[in-house]
């Protein structure tokens, strides 16, 4: 008998709207996976590669007495932080899982908050440093690091970096395709070593491409599937 075995679902990975309507980068972390309301084991395979960038959380503290001129002092501080983004190699963004660039056009939509001193307020981004052209995470702090020293302060404004590095993969779904044809080749293997008998189906190839850390820097894109062996009649 031949041997054969049997994909379900795998026609779904062209389907319209699998992918992301529009390209977004992600912040990856050990933990979290692109859809919190869905608790999966991630699968045995998926694709591993290193993430593209490495991002640090940066603060920008004032605590200038008149609250307008800690106002001013801070906003003109982030200023001259995006100006001196480019001559230090990297980028600024904003947001908790996915996220966007900041620049002049909308550095002001990064709101102030009540820091821990009394007359104190404080503003949240995040530095990113890419991963590429023989950068690793190590390189990439360093550069995030001189970023922070190199930012021209206004008044007592103050710039300080914060928490460990993350790091962020630059549209997910476009690895679709080279996902599912790891799950074909894992599939047709495990087919192989079942004998004739037994086949193997895939079930739920429609879920979105989900993210976790596997390493330093290095992250496993996967469709949380469902390998099901079944008897051949």
């Amino acid at each position: 008998m031949k041997r054969m075995f049997a994909i379900v679902g795998l026609a779904l990975l062209a389907a319209p709207g699998a992918a992301t309507a529009q390209t977004e980068e992600v912040i990856v972390t050990a933990q979290r996976s692109s859809t919190d309301d869905y608790n999966s084991t991630q699968p045995a395979v998926g694709l591993k590669r290193t993430a593209d960038f490495a991002l640090q959380k940066v603060t920008i503290t004032g605590d200038t007495r008149d609250p307008e001129k800690r106002e001013q002092e801070i906003y003109a501080t982030l200023a001259n932080a995006i100006a001196q983004a480019p001559k230090s190699g990297v980028q600024l963004a904003y947001g908790e899982v996915t996220i966007q660039p900041v620049t002049l056009a909308n550095y002001r939509d990064l709101s102030l908050v009540r820091d821990s001193r009394p007359d104190s307020q404080k503003l949240t981004l995040l530095v990113k440093a890419p991963l590429q052209n023989g950068r690793d995470a190590k390189a990439a702090q360093a550069a995030i690091t001189a970023f922070v020293k190199a930012v021209k302060l206004e008044g007592r404004a103050l710039v300080e970096a914060n928490d460990d590095l993350t790091f962020s993969v630059v549209d997910p779904g476009q690895y679709r395709p080279a996902i599912a044809d790891i799950i074909a080749a894992d599939a047709k293997a495990m087919a192989a070593k079942l004998g004739p008998d037994y086949g193997v189906e895939i079930e739920g190839l429609n879920r979105p491409v989900e993210w976790s850390r596997v390493g330093l820097s290095e992250v496993m894109l996967f469709i949380p599937y469902k390998l099901v062996i079944v008897p051949k009649r």
